[in-house]
């Protein structure tokens, strides 16, 4: 049994190891008496026999120096929109993170990082779009690997967010599956979400961890100001009564324009009916206003009615461009003059047509990673964006 031995002097130990704590009232020193075998009167070390071992010296510890790595930020993309992440990295000056994602005969994912992430800031590109759950495991297993490889933290750039419109009950014995893939991505690793126009911004309030809300209305903006359209002649239209707030929004940018809104009821996923406009569009050019377009039946049965109460002309302004048959069919029909969509969704060269206009957000994407990297404001950057439209 070990015995402990107090004397006047340094604190220290038979085992060499001194603690830096000063005693309150003298020096006391203290070790551990294994030598003796807990006997009384063991001698105590004095302060010249406290030396460290050579195997325990600094010089043995001394490591040769190694090359730090400036650059602490890597971008990585998903199979789901790698063009977009490109033009990301393009805009940032940077190249992207080597990766090899790869699917098994029976289809499951594999992903492995071609570098090292160690202590580094990493950003995933990948929005979930369709096909939704294959792009939505990716994510998942593409936040783990980076997880597992060391990085100091991870950020999930997801430019659409898929299973956003299930974000409430409306009815009895329904899911929130939006709340379900929040907690997917946190638990899977993730340090703090980067999205663009989600659903509802009640969504934000579904994960456990910061999220950035950043929006493609600047990017429209900028092109919808670069075209002869008359603010006189200008009307912003809401497809329905829940996109109220972002077609005022809108308005309010494109010089204050007046704001109408189409009244509808939906009788199941993905069928609407037009009941009425509120609102006066006679004679005016109508811009309706959405954050997606899936099969296209609540926006063009809108451009039907907005012609029938006498709109000279149809723009259709939207973010995601999810594109569900028959939702091409429906646009290219005729009811709009253009159809403008951003990037956050790749579309594939089947769903062209003429009257689509394709923008790009990856510039406002790739500042907001600048700023979140660097601890700036994000949504300061966009009001100032935004502004120069007022």
């Amino acid at each position: 049994m070990a015995s402990l031995a107090f004397s006047s002097g340094n604190i220290a130990a038979t085992n060499k190891f001194r603690s830096s704590i000063p005693a309150k009232n003298g020096l006391i020193s203290c070790r551990v008496n294994f030598k003796d075998n807990g006997r009384l009167g063991a001698q105590t070390l004095t302060s010249g026999q406290e030396t460290l071992p050579d195997f325990l010296t600094l010089n043995h510890f001394e490591k040769s120096p190694a090359k730090k790595d400036e650059n602490r930020l890597r971008i990585f993309s998903g199979t789901a929109n790698p063009l977009l992440s490109e033009e990301i990295a393009c805009y940032m000056g940077l190249d992207l993170g080597k990766i090899d994602i790869k699917r098994f005969a029976d289809g499951e994912i594999y992903v492995q990082l071609r570098e090292s992430v160690r202590g580094c800031d990493v950003y995933l590109v990948q929005p979930t779009c369709p096909p939704a759950n294959e792009n939505l495991m990716e994510l998942l297993i593409m936040i783990d690997a980076c997880r597992r490889a060391s990085a100091k933290t991870i950020t999930a750039v997801i430019p659409y967010f898929g299973y956003a419109r299930a974000d409430r009950k409306t009815q009895g014995r329904e899911s929130i599956a939006a709340k379900l893939v929040a907690n997917l991505i946190t638990e899977a690793g993730a340090d703090r979400v980067l999205a663009c126009d989600l659903h509802s911004g009640q969504s934000m309030g579904y994960f456990d961890i910061p999220v950035d809300h950043v929006h493609g209305q600047p990017v429209i903006l900028d092109y919808l100001a670069s075209k002869t359209i008359y603010s006189d002649d200008l009307v912003v239209v809401s497809p329905d009564v829940g996109g109220v707030a972002r077609a005022r929004a809108f308005a309010k940018k494109l010089s204050d324009a007046p704001l109408a809104i189409v009244d509808k009821r939906r009788q199941g996923h993905n069928v609407a009916e037009v009941m009425n406009l509120i609102g006066d569009v006679k004679g005016k050019v109508a811009v309706m206003v959405d954050d997606m377009i899936d099969t296209a039946g609540t926006i063009s049965k809108g451009a039907a009615l907005l012609h029938h109460e006498g709109a000279r002309e149809v723009y259709a302004c939207t973010t995601h461009a999810v594109f569900s048959p028959p939702a091409i069919e429906r646009l290219s029909s005729g009811l709009f003059q253009e159809v403008i969509i951003t990037n956050t969704i790749p579309v594939s060269e089947k769903n062209y047509f003429p009257q689509l206009t394709v923008l790009s957000v990856a510039n406002l994407l790739g500042e907001s990673i600048w700023r979140v990297h660097d601890d700036y404001s994000v949504s300061v950057f966009i009001f100032s964006f935004c502004c120069g439209f007022n």
